[in-house]
C-alpha cells in the first residue's frame, strides 16, 4: 500500500500514527543516528521525515542512505528546497506554503522539482503546509520569508486549510516550526481538522506526552516529534505507548 493510501486509511479509521524528523545538519556521522533507528524500531515509528529548512551540509543522501541500511521504516522527504531530494527515499512531501504569501514556496520551487521528481520512483504526497506561531520567530518562518498564522486565529486557519483541499492537496500540515517555545495549540487543530477531511499532520513543539495526546485528541492524525529527542531521546518511548494505547482502544472498538 502507498504511503497516502495508508494515512487515508489509518485515518478513516481513526488510529494515529508518530513520525520522527530527521535534520541532516545535525547528523554528523551513521554512528550518530543508529542509536535513534534502533529506539525507532523498538517503538514503532511509523515514518521517518528527513529534511529542515536550511540543510547547509551534503548529509541528506547519506542520512537516507544509513536508515534504509538499518531499518524498513518509510522515509519521507520534508524539503526545505528543490534542492533536498534524494531519490532512494519512499516519498517527498510536496510542500506548498498555503499560509504565507511567497510565491516561490507556493508554486516556484515546484516548477524546479516537477522534472526531477516525474522522472524517479519517489511517491509525491501534495502537502498544504500552514505555519503556526510558536511564540518566537523560527527557522522556516525566517528561511521562507513568511507570517506565520496567529496561534489564535482558528478561522483563517481552518480557511486556508480548506482552500488547500479545494485546490486538490492531499495533505495538511500544521507546523510550529522546530524548536518551537509551543506547539500548536488544541483549538487550532480541532479548528482545522473539522475543515478538511485529507489526514492532517501536526508538528513543532512536540515535547512531552501530554502535548502528543492533546494534539492526537484535538485530530492530528499523524504527529512529528524532532528536536525535543535530542535532549531527551525516552520520550520517544513515553509518546509511542500513548499511541499505541490510543491505537489499541479504537481496534477494540
Amino acid at each position: 500500500m502507498k504511503i497516502l493510501e495508508a494515512l487515508k486509511a489509518r485515518s478513516e479509521q481513526g488510529k494515529k500514527s508518530i513520525a520522527v524528523l530527521i535534520d541532516p545538519d545535525k547528523i554528523g556521522d551513521a554512528e550518530q543516528l543508529e542509536p535513534l533507528l534502533r529506539l525507532a524500531a523498538e517503538n514503532c515509528v511509523d515514518y521517518f521525515f528527513v529534511g529542515g529548512s536550511l540543510v547547509t551540509t551534503t548529509n541528506l543522501s547519506a542520512v537516507v542512505k544509513t536508515i534504509k541500511h538499518n531499518s524498513s521504516i518509510p522515509i519521507i522527504l520534508f524539503p526545505g528546497s528543490a534542492l533536498q531530494i534524494d531519490p532512494t527515499a519512499d516519498a517527498i512531501l510536496f510542500l506548498s506554503l498555503i499560509s504565507g504569501r511567497n510565491p516561490d514556496l507556493l508554486i516556484g520551487q515546484h516548477v524546479v522539482a516537477a522534472p526531477i521528481l516525474k522522472s524517479n520512483r519517489l511517491e509525491v504526497l501534495p502537502t498544504g503546509y500552514i505555519l503556526i506561531n510558536s511564540g518566537k520567530t523560527t527557522s522556516v518562518a525566517y528561511i521562507s520569508n513568511t507570517t506565520p498564522i496567529p496561534e489564535d486565529k482558528y478561522s483563517l486557519a481552518a480557511c486556508t486549510a480548506m482552500a488547500g483541499e479545494m485546490l486538490g492537496l492531499k495533505l495538511i500540515y500544521l507546523d510550529a516550526g522546530s524548536g518551537a517555545e509551543h506547539c500548536v495549540n488544541r483549538k487550532m487543530i480541532h479548528a482545522v481538522r473539522k475543515s478538511v477531511a485529507v489526514p492532517l499532520i501536526v508538528g513543532g513543539g512536540i515535547n512531552t506526552p501530554e502535548k502528543a495526546i492533546h494534539a492526537l485528541d484535538a485530530g492530528a492524525d499523524l504527529i512529528v516529534v524532532g528536536n525535543a529527542l535530542e535532549k531527551s531521546p525516552e520520550l520517544l518511548t513515553e509518546i509511542a505507548e500513548k499511541v499505541y494505547d490510543w491505537n489499541q482502544t479504537v481496534s477494540a472498538k
